[in-house]
């Protein structure tokens, strides 16, 4: 595994965002879960809104919003696995 990977989240050819696969797990671990919190506490709060009406736009909008923190966070638990998996192999 390379020192940085780019995040899946990127949306260009040239990567801008990185991971460093070398951090600590814990540091991996605490971005990972702040990211896939803060996500699903948005969500859990547009959950209890008694009535929303929003336009196709603004539904896409607010899905890749969510989408761009959980693929980060994914991204960080999937080097965590391949790490923790190295270390018991």
């Amino acid at each position: 595994m390379n020192q940085y990977m780019a995040l899946t989240s990127n949306d260009s050819t040239i990567p801008a965002l990185f991971v460093d696969t070398t951090a600590p797990l814990d540091v991996l671990l605490d971005a990972a879960n702040y990211r896939i919190r803060a996500v699903t506490q948005v969500l859990e709060n547009l959950a209890l809104r008694a009535e929303i009406s929003s336009d196709t736009v603004v539904l896409s909008d607010f899905s890749l919003l969510c989408a761009i923190p959980l693929r980060d966070g994914c991204d960080l638990l999937d080097v965590i696995g391949r790490r923790m998996a190295a270390q018991y192999s």
